[in-house]
Protein backbone atom coordinates (compact mmCIF):
# COMPACT_ATOMS: atom_id res chain seq x y z
CA UNK A 1 0.00 0.00 0.00
CA UNK A 2 1.40 3.37 -1.06
CA UNK A 3 1.07 6.08 1.62
CA UNK A 4 1.14 9.67 0.43
CA UNK A 5 3.63 12.16 1.83
CA UNK A 6 0.74 14.21 3.21
CA UNK A 7 -0.61 11.25 5.22
CA UNK A 8 2.91 10.39 6.44
CA UNK A 9 3.41 14.01 7.58
CA UNK A 10 0.06 14.01 9.40
CA UNK A 11 0.80 10.64 11.02
CA UNK A 12 4.21 11.79 12.21
CA UNK A 13 2.71 15.00 13.63
CA UNK A 14 0.11 13.02 15.61
CA UNK A 15 2.68 10.50 16.85
CA UNK A 16 4.90 13.31 18.15
CA UNK A 17 2.19 15.15 20.10
CA UNK A 18 2.75 15.80 23.79
CA UNK A 19 0.15 14.21 26.04
CA UNK A 20 -1.60 17.54 26.71
CA UNK A 21 -1.70 18.25 22.96
CA UNK A 22 -3.18 14.80 22.28
CA UNK A 23 -5.92 15.45 24.85
CA UNK A 24 -6.63 18.85 23.29
CA UNK A 25 -6.82 17.21 19.84
CA UNK A 26 -9.24 14.60 21.17
CA UNK A 27 -11.47 17.33 22.64
CA UNK A 28 -11.34 19.36 19.42
CA UNK A 29 -12.34 16.36 17.26
CA UNK A 30 -15.11 15.48 19.70
CA UNK A 31 -16.50 19.03 19.81
CA UNK A 32 -16.07 20.01 16.17
CA UNK A 33 -16.71 16.72 14.32
CA UNK A 34 -18.41 14.54 16.95
CA UNK A 35 -15.54 12.02 16.62
CA UNK A 36 -14.36 10.02 19.60
CA UNK A 37 -11.48 7.54 19.70
CA UNK A 38 -12.31 3.91 20.33
CA UNK A 39 -12.29 2.80 23.99
CA UNK A 40 -12.17 6.44 25.15
CA UNK A 41 -8.38 6.69 24.72
CA UNK A 42 -6.55 9.75 23.50
CA UNK A 43 -5.79 10.05 19.79
CA UNK A 44 -2.47 8.22 19.63
CA UNK A 45 -0.49 6.06 17.25
CA UNK A 46 0.31 2.66 18.75
CA UNK A 47 3.82 2.29 17.29
CA UNK A 48 6.62 4.79 17.63
CA UNK A 49 7.71 6.52 14.42
CA UNK A 50 10.33 4.58 12.54
CA UNK A 51 8.43 1.28 12.70
CA UNK A 52 10.25 -1.90 13.77
CA UNK A 53 9.57 -3.44 17.17
CA UNK A 54 6.60 -1.18 17.89
CA UNK A 55 7.15 0.41 21.29
CA UNK A 56 3.75 1.30 22.71
CA UNK A 57 2.66 4.93 22.99
CA UNK A 58 3.39 6.68 26.33
CA UNK A 59 3.69 4.23 29.20
CA UNK A 60 2.52 6.59 31.90
CA UNK A 61 -1.27 7.00 32.21
CA UNK A 62 -2.97 10.08 30.85
CA UNK A 63 -2.67 13.06 33.18
CA UNK A 64 -5.82 13.43 35.22
CA UNK A 65 -7.75 16.56 34.25
CA UNK A 66 -10.84 16.30 36.42
CA UNK A 67 -10.86 15.94 40.18
CA UNK A 68 -13.35 15.32 42.96
CA UNK A 69 -12.92 17.40 46.11
CA UNK A 70 -13.68 15.39 49.26
CA UNK A 71 -13.99 16.96 52.71
CA UNK A 72 -12.34 14.50 55.11
CA UNK A 73 -13.32 16.37 58.25
CA UNK A 74 -12.44 19.32 60.42
CA UNK A 75 -8.82 19.56 61.60
CA UNK A 76 -9.72 21.79 64.55
CA UNK A 77 -13.18 21.51 66.14
CA UNK A 78 -13.12 25.21 67.02
CA UNK A 79 -13.05 26.05 63.29
CA UNK A 80 -16.10 23.99 62.33
CA UNK A 81 -18.23 27.07 61.68
CA UNK A 82 -15.60 28.51 59.33
CA UNK A 83 -15.47 25.22 57.42
CA UNK A 84 -19.28 25.18 57.13
CA UNK A 85 -19.22 28.74 55.73
CA UNK A 86 -16.64 27.82 53.09
CA UNK A 87 -18.48 24.60 52.14
CA UNK A 88 -21.70 26.58 51.75
CA UNK A 89 -19.92 29.20 49.62
CA UNK A 90 -18.45 26.53 47.32
CA UNK A 91 -21.55 24.34 47.00
CA UNK A 92 -24.29 26.97 47.22
CA UNK A 93 -26.26 24.95 49.80
CA UNK A 94 -28.15 26.29 52.80
CA UNK A 95 -26.97 26.33 56.39
CA UNK A 96 -28.55 23.00 57.36
CA UNK A 97 -27.14 21.19 54.30
CA UNK A 98 -23.71 22.76 54.77
CA UNK A 99 -23.62 21.69 58.41
CA UNK A 100 -24.78 18.19 57.43
CA UNK A 101 -22.00 17.89 54.83
CA UNK A 102 -19.36 18.85 57.39
CA UNK A 103 -20.86 16.60 60.09
CA UNK A 104 -21.02 13.61 57.72
CA UNK A 105 -17.42 13.91 56.48
CA UNK A 106 -15.85 12.35 54.50
CA UNK A 107 -18.20 13.93 52.00
CA UNK A 108 -17.82 14.89 48.33
CA UNK A 109 -17.92 18.67 48.00
CA UNK A 110 -17.51 19.09 44.24
CA UNK A 111 -17.03 16.63 41.36
CA UNK A 112 -15.38 16.84 37.93
CA UNK A 113 -13.53 20.11 38.45
CA UNK A 114 -10.32 21.25 36.79
CA UNK A 115 -7.08 20.75 38.69
CA UNK A 116 -6.51 24.45 39.42
CA UNK A 117 -10.10 24.91 40.64
CA UNK A 118 -9.86 21.77 42.80
CA UNK A 119 -6.62 23.02 44.35
CA UNK A 120 -8.18 26.45 45.00
CA UNK A 121 -11.15 24.80 46.74
CA UNK A 122 -8.81 22.60 48.77
CA UNK A 123 -6.79 25.63 49.88
CA UNK A 124 -9.94 27.56 50.89
CA UNK A 125 -11.25 24.69 53.00
CA UNK A 126 -7.86 23.99 54.57
CA UNK A 127 -7.40 27.69 55.37
CA UNK A 128 -10.77 27.55 57.16
CA UNK A 129 -9.65 24.52 59.21
CA UNK A 130 -10.86 21.55 57.18
CA UNK A 131 -9.07 18.47 55.84
CA UNK A 132 -9.46 17.79 52.10
CA UNK A 133 -8.50 15.07 49.62
CA UNK A 134 -8.46 15.43 45.84
CA UNK A 135 -9.41 12.27 43.99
Amino acid sequence: MEISAEIQKLGDAIANLKLTEAVALKEYLKEKYKLEPAAGGAVMVAAAPGGGGGAAAPEKPAEKTEFTVVLDGVADATKKISVIKVVREITGVGLADGKKMVDEAPKTIKENVAKDEAEAIKKKIEDAGGKVTLK
